[in-house]
């Protein structure tokens, strides 16, 4: 075996990065956070005002937009 030491070094590198790779990298809760406006209308989740503006002119252009303070 002329690369057994290196196969297990290569091994023992994976089992390594496979280790760092478990837990956590997950953004779905961070997203969850930032999108704590709802649209009145279809309640879609959405980030900010201004977001919830383009989606109301752009899928419910006959409603009226409320204003800002309404999301506070």
């Amino acid at each position: 075996m002329a690369r057994g030491k290196q196969k297990e070094q290569a091994r023992e590198k994976a089992q390594k990065q496979a280790e760092n790779r478990q837990g956590g990298k997950s953004q779905l809760g961070a997203r969850a956070a930032g999108l704590q406006l709802k649209c009145p209308v279809c309640k879609t989740p959405v980030a900010n005002y201004k977001i919830i503006v383009q989606h109301m002119e752009a899928k419910h252009p006959k409603e009226t937009i409320p204003p800002e303070k309404d999301f506070q």
